[in-house]
């Protein structure tokens, strides 16, 4: 049992003279904390595949993507109908031409006001319900 004992203490020191090491050097991947520029793209385009979340106000979340095809031709339905019933109330208020006239005119709950300026043609659109005001100046516009 010894000489078994030797053996194996003869074996594991030999085995020590063979072996090496190295040492260990951390180095970070991501580069806001010292690692390598080149990994930027590579890590933000797994965080945006790895990104489940949406901006509930961002308006490009649902753009037709989930509609099927009858809801899909519903929507474009409504869009022409709507556009025709713009084109219809444009031509009643200003005429076939669509000469812009001076004056005020109300669509629902939009109040256009038309006057010349020293700037050119302004158009103020009002909306009632919310009061937001946009302002549209046509320049040398008559």
């Amino acid at each position: 049992m010894k000489k078994y004992l030797l053996f194996i203490g003869i074996i594991a020191l030999m085995g020590t003279g063979f072996s090496s090491a190295q040492q260990l050097v951390y180095r970070p991947v991501n580069p806001m904390f010292g690692g390598d520029t080149f990994n930027y793209q590579q890590l933000l385009a797994s965080a945006q595949a790895q990104n489940s979340f949406t901006d509930p106000n961002d308006p490009f979340n649902d753009l037709l993507g989930d509609l099927s095809e009858v809801e899909r031709f519903t929507e474009n339905l409504n869009r022409q109908l709507l556009n025709q019933i713009s084109r219809s109330l444009f031509t009643q208020q200003f005429g076939a031409d669509g000469a812009l006239t001076p004056g005020t005119f109300t669509f629902g709950s939009l109040v256009i006001e038309i006057f010349q300026s020293t700037e050119g043609l302004v158009i103020d659109i009002l909306d009632t319900t919310n009061g937001d005001l946009t302002q549209v100046i046509i320049p040398g516009g008559n």
